[in-house]
């Protein structure tokens, strides 16, 4: 492949032949769930809805929304579509809250998933001549293989080197010349950090060119603090689980939205609390209906990620529907003394200050009959050396920030740099230590 797309005709296929195309699959695959599926045949008969009730794109709205506890209540298999001995390869969500979340692969489910994640590769940079480091997790969690599969259909070099040993991790990059990095943003800061500590010089000692980061929310703020301390481009990729992994949606060297594969998605935003499809350009939460998948296939799925989607053609030239960045999750909202907060505010309102590091905690309790609210801050290893530096000053304008925003006035802790846990994986942002308490 050359140029900037890695399949030109279906990145750039014009909006009209996209949707024609939209409705073509989306036929289909509601024919291969109500012929295959037990849970979607129930599920479209209770709505009255058959393959025939499909005739344009508008009455997907007839099909009633699929949620995270369908595939739970379902697990492992019971929302299947095809024999178990079609099955090639099964990825999981942790389970942390209950049974895990099941993501199942027949081999044309895999065959996809390799073509979605080598098309985000590719726009962020990655081609034959890369050396990538694949810093996700391998396992069930459907990061490190996602991009390695990708990678492999590029055909460049991999090291699939995992979480865990940082150290040596910079080591293999800077002796193998890794020239893309992917893994969470949180593990990229710590990589910086790491580097800085062992006075390895990004720029200097090697040839990073690229980072591909996902898994977790991040802001701008963090692109800006992870392209200035490793020198280079940092890209947003986009999955879940449910929906293959990553390879959802990513963006390009334009950076104004990620491109979601209409090809193989289709995409509704509707108000989270009355499930009301929202016109474009309106925040609400995204709604997916995957068109290609057939191991385990899903309707209208609530992703329960809040964003904006835009429909005009991007700069780039691709036509594919562009998602903003997630501003949160329906469900990681907190409520805390009534007020609605989401990680993804704090750390807006710190990420500018540079007296402070990368890294923080929300903590929330209830010792007593009211909620309690403390955001911990590390100070970056400069601040904590400088002698004049007013924490009263600093702690006052970190609250005045986070009230500006959220309405709360929070209590700030300050530890020095490196005091908060390092994840190898996805960042722990919150503490909320209520459960259980009224």
């Amino acid at each position: 492949m050359s140029g900037k797309y890695w399949n030109k005709k279906i990145e750039t296929m014009p909006r009209k032949e996209l949707k024609e195309f939209q409705l073509r699959q989306l036929k289909a695959q509601v024919k291969h769930c109500y012929d295959n599926s037990a849970f979607y045949r129930k599920k479209l008969g209770e709505a009255r809805v058959t393959p025939d009730s499909i005739r344009t794109l508008e009455d997907l709205r007839k099909i009633p929304f699929t949620v995270k506890n369908d595939l739970r209540d379902n697990y492992p298999l019971g929302m299947a579509a095809v024999k178990p001995g079609d099955i090639v390869e099964v990825h999981a969500s942790s389970g942390t809250t209950g049974n895990p979340i099941i993501g199942a692969y027949a081999k044309a489910d895999m065959d996809t998933w390799q073509e979605l994640m080598a098309r985000c590769l590719y726009a962020g940079g990655t081609r034959r001549d890369s050396v990538i480091h694949i810093a996700y997790g391998y396992g069930l969690f459907t990061g490190g293989l996602g991009f390695h599969y990708g990678a492999q259909k590029i055909g460049a070099a991999i090291i699939p080197a995992g979480g865990g040993m940082t150290q040596r991790q910079i080591k293999l990059m800077k002796d193998l010349g890794t020239t893309v990095l992917c893994c969470t943003p949180s593990f990229a800061v710590y990589l910086a950090e790491t580097m800085a500590t062992e006075g390895v010089d990004p720029r200097r000692d090697l040839k990073l060119k690229t980072g591909l980061f996902g898994a977790e929310p991040w802001s701008e703020r963090i692109r800006e603090r992870i392209e200035a301390a490793l020198g280079i481009e940092a890209f947003d990729v986009y999955g879940l689980t449910e929906l293959y992994g990553p390879g959802v949606s990513i963006e390009c060297n334009e950076h104004v939205g990620l491109h979601m594969w209409e090809d193989h998605f289709i995409v509704e935003t509707i108000n989270p609390d009355t499930g009301e499809v929202l016109a474009d350009g309106e925040e609400g939460e995204l709604v997916f209906t995957a068109l290609s998948k057939t191991a385990l296939p899903l309707l209208r799925y609530r992703s329960r990620d809040l964003s904006v989607v835009e429909t005009s053609v991007c700069p780039c030239g691709r036509t594919h529907a562009r998602m903003m960045r997630v501003g949160g999750r329906s469900d990681d909202m907190l409520i805390i003394r009534g007020a609605n907060v989401f990680p993804s505010q704090i750390e807006y309102a710190i990420m500018g200050l540079p007296e402070l590091a990368a890294q923080y905690q929300i903590i929330v309790d209830r010792p007593g009959a009211l909620d309690t609210f403390a955001v911990k801050v590390e100070l970056t290893e400069q601040a904590c050396q400088d002698k004049q530096l007013d924490l009263n000053a600093l702690k006052g304008k970190i609250q005045s920030k986070i009230c500006n925003i959220t309405g709360l006035n929070p209590e700030i802790q300050f530890v020095k740099c490196g005091e908060i846990p390092r994840p190898e994986g996805k960042a722990k942002r919150v503490l909320d230590l209520r459960k259980g308490k009224t």
